[in-house]
């Protein structure tokens, strides 16, 4: 007999609940987040009937669960939870409710699931995104210090400007010690956040470099190492898109719009995507535009359409698709197949995007 496992997993502990192919509720437990409890529970649960698979909802901290399992031979679907509606109409839910519910949906092949990320990647891919973490603190930090010159001096200086000001100077400029202190550690995080970043870009780029998808993602325009570092890492497996729509869909640059009748009703989940994707896409379409003479005539075309933000959303789409079939065919990018010309780089600039 078949079973199936819905497990409510929880920061400290996890929830199992245990179902057969009749629907019939055989069994459920609670334990703690640890391997060997795990392991112990599951080959309890095998004396029910063989385990059909398990499931798991994709919460923050699903890596170790999802991978210990599958190291052990078992199948494991990550559930995605903003898809997943509980029953309606219920008083009362709970732990158990969620993980036979889970169960159930499993049992009936009803789970809306989620891609489970490569391991070999998953380290570098979080590593990259640790990356745009350290350049938004390294921005937070240059604010501050720009902002602190500013108030005490009346001088709006930019970021760099700041950083390179000689300390006697500044000393000349701002005799208080206290506020001398504040703007010496401000600018040594600064500093140390801009080694950190050179070190992990340097690190993600030498293990990725070498893979056929990542070779000709910076033939894109506006696309430099770190946005096609980001678009192939996030991107995983291509072959999971089945067309180049589902993946710009997945981009989060396509309208969420819900209709009847002819009428805007309303938005659907704007959030459902990748976010890293779209920034990626993003700032490539800004940059593009910026460079570019192809990208930028079909930015102009748009804008008489509607506005700059839709635009600069269209372009990115645009580009979006180029790099699915780039990343599926193994080709370089070809600007007639995209804008129907050949198009030219403006003022000579490199392929690449300013880091923050």
């Amino acid at each position: 007999m078949k079973i199936y496992v819905g497990i409510d997993l929880h920061s400290t502990n996890s929830y199992f609940a245990v179902m057969n192919e009749s629907g019939e509720r055989l069994f459920h437990k609670r334990i703690g987040n640890n391997k060997e409890k795990v392991m112990n529970l599951v080959s309890r649960i095998e004396t029910y009937g063989e385990i059909s698979s398990l499931v798991v909802e994709s919460t923050y901290n699903w890596y170790w669960l999802v991978d210990f399992l599958q190291e052990n031979g078992y199948e494991v679907k990550l559930a995605n939870p903003s898809q997943i509606i509980q029953y309606t109409g219920l008083k009362v839910t709970t732990d158990k409710s969620d993980a036979y519910h889970l169960a159930e949906l499993l049992r009936l092949n009803l789970i809306p699931e989620c891609s489970i990320y490569p391991l070999e990647y998953r380290s570098l891919r979080d590593l990259l995104r640790s990356r745009g973490f350290m350049v938004e603190k390294r921005t937070s930090f240059k604010n501050s210090l720009t902002t602190k010159i500013a108030r005490l001096t009346g001088t709006q200086l930019r970021g760099e400007a700041a950083m390179n000001i000689d300390w006697p100077e500044l000393e000349m400029m701002i005799p208080d010690k206290n506020n001398l202190y504040e703007i010496k550690h401000l600018r040594s995080h600064i500093h140390s956040l801009t080694n950190s970043i050179k070190q992990v870009e340097k690190v993600v780029l030498k293990q990725v470099k070498a893979q056929t998808d990542f070779r000709y993602l910076d033939t894109v325009p506006g696309v430099g190492n770190i946005l096609a570092l980001t678009i192939f890492l996030e991107t995983g497996n291509i072959s999971r898109f089945p067309k180049s729509g589902n993946y710009t869909s997945y981009c989060r640059l396509v309208d969420s719009i819900r209709t009847s009748n002819g009428k805007v009703k309303g938005v659907n989940n704007r959030k459902n995507g990748n976010r890293y994707l779209a920034w990626a896409y993003s700032e490539a379409a800004v940059c593009a535009v910026r460079y570019y003479e192809g990208p930028r005539r079909y930015w102009q075309r748009k804008m008489k359409k509607g506005n700059n933000v839709l635009a600069y959303k269209s372009l990115a789409a645009k580009l979006s698709k180029a790099c699915y079939y780039i990343m599926r065919d193994n080709t370089e990018f070809d600007e007639r197949k995209m804008f129907g010309y050949e198009g030219e780089t403006l003022q000579g600039a490199a392929q690449t995007i300013v880091s923050d």
